[in-house]
């Protein structure tokens, strides 16, 4: 079994990435919360010949809150994903190993549990 390389990320691309997983689950959160249809819609369903059955509810749509509650969360997840993605330290790194690292970074929050719990 390969043992997994070890990388000493700068503690702000760490805390961007912490950020951005807590701003994806609230995202997730307001988007089980709110209707489907971000517009007030009438429900539908496919025709009865439809090769996959599917319908849908009507929609009151999202009240102003939720929208401005989703458009500062999106907005804010776009700014740390490019703070991440632009971020100088990814320079340091030859080309080759850019992925496996970006990969270490996105579940080193899974690692730091881990390694607390043991």
């Amino acid at each position: 079994m390969a043992v997994a390389a070890s990388y000493d990320f700068p503690q702000n691309l760490t805390d961007a990435q912490d950020e951005l997983r807590q701003v994806r689950a609230a995202l997730q959160t307001v988007y089980r919360r709110v209707p489907w249809s971000v517009d007030p819609l009438d429900a539908w369903e496919t025709h009865e010949n439809a090769w996959r059955q599917s319908s849908r509810p009507a929609s009151p749509g999202w009240d102003p809150q939720d929208a401005a509650e989703v458009a500062r969360l999106r907005k804010r997840e776009v700014e740390l994903a490019t703070a991440i993605v632009t971020h100088t330290y990814w320079s340091s790194l030859a080309p080759a190993d850019v992925l496996a690292a970006r990969d270490a970074l996105k579940h080193h929050h899974e690692q730091q549990l881990a390694d607390a719990s043991s």
